[in-house]
């Protein structure tokens, strides 16, 4: 298993490396030290190997220099674990790099799952030698060889997938989340549209994942507005706030828009502008694009733009429910039992 860092990497990775184990397959990771993988990795009972490697995309030029000067050491001595294996499994990222070229140097598969509709920077660099990609979006093929992509879209908890089709009573739910650090621009702009719901006494119920950094002062801000709801500095069980929502506001990274999909809820996305090749804006364009949500870029997002589109898509007799079905095209479930079947296929 080679891609770590954040969660967006580990998590996916561990739900294809749990149904491997399932199936009696031995399963080892690639990973460093500083990233989340050495605290899950462990802890779900798989061996992790450390990587000594930095960055290449959206680096500084020290950081840059220092990583290709380790590269090849790194690459090297990742061959006699890739040899060991039979195919090697990318979530893309830096820590991929040295496994994956390990792995096409010794001959080893590789199969590739990409979930942004760009592709990040390993799995661009690699993709013309993969042995099979698989994809979320259809537009990211061009990247990868004809005959060796396939639509699997990224694994996502089968809770998301359960949650039932949620008929409209009583006001809108919004949920708003940027994410469990928070987005300070989507903090900004729900503070600045509390005003504006409240003066046109719009019915609304708003839930609010903060972030740690803000949530005491948003949280007594939001008290004194008279507005029904809550603020969160953390939403431990996101399926069911997603269940409870009619509407949800956030970003527009893979495993967002992937909730987003298998649990059919229909979204206003706002994309973290200094995502890695502007990934999180083609995402949320694919979305928009389909018929599932509207995209706000990160500098137009304020109050007077979240109150605005929200009021015309309740206006909208049937908006929200259209919406919902078309995030439900972009589900692809049992993304994680796939992987598995590919990785038998070719290994």
């Amino acid at each position: 298993m080679a891609g770590g860092g954040t969660g967006g990497h580990v998590i996916p990775l561990l739900a294809v490396a749990r149904e491997l184990r399932q199936r009696g397959h031995a399963v080892i990771f690639a990973g460093t030290e500083r990233g989340l993988e050495s605290k899950l990795v462990p802890a779900e009972g798989f061996e992790l190997r450390r990587i000594h490697i930095g960055g290449l995309n959206r680096v500084s030029m020290v950081e840059r220099v220092a990583t290709l000067a380790k590269l090849p050491f790194a690459t090297l001595g990742m061959i006699p674990l890739v040899r060991q294996c039979a195919a090697v499994f990318s979530l893309g990222g830096f820590v991929a790099g040295p496994p994956v070229m390990a792995a096409l140097l010794a001959g080893v598969p590789v199969v590739a799952m990409e979930p942004n509709a760009v592709p990040g920077f390993t799995n661009r660099k690699v993709g013309r030698w993969v042995t099979r990609a698989l994809l979320s979006f259809p537009e990211t093929a061009a990247y990868f060889r004809a005959g060796r992509t396939e639509i699997t879209g990224l694994p996502v908890r089968e809770e998301f997938f359960a949650i039932p089709r949620k008929p409209r009573q009583g006001p809108l739910d919004i949920l708003i989340t940027g994410g469990s650090q928070g987005s300070r621009t989507l903090n900004q702009a729900a503070r600045q549209s509390w005003p504006l719901f409240r003066e046109a006494r719009f019915p609304v119920r708003l839930v609010h994942q903060t972030g740690p950094r803000e949530f005491e002062a948003i949280r007594d801000e939001f008290a004194r507005t008279g507005l029904e709801g809550e603020t969160l500095p953390f939403i431990a069980d996101m399926p069911a706030a997603f269940a409870r929502a009619d509407l949800i506001v956030c970003r527009s990274g893979a495993g967002a828009v992937s909730e987003l999909a298998a649990a059919g809820k229909p979204s206003i996305l706002s994309p973290f502008p200094f995502a890695a090749d502007d990934h999180q804006t083609r995402n949320a364009e694919a979305l928009e694009r389909g018929g599932a949500a509207r995209v706000v870029r990160d500098a137009e997002m304020n109050g007077q733009r979240l109150f605005s589109l929200v009021s015309e898509l309740e206006s909208d007799a049937g908006a929200l429910e259209r919406m919902a079905q078309a995030a439900r095209g972009f589900a692809h479930p049992g993304a994680a039992r796939r992987a598995a079947e590919i990785l038998e296929e070719i290994g």
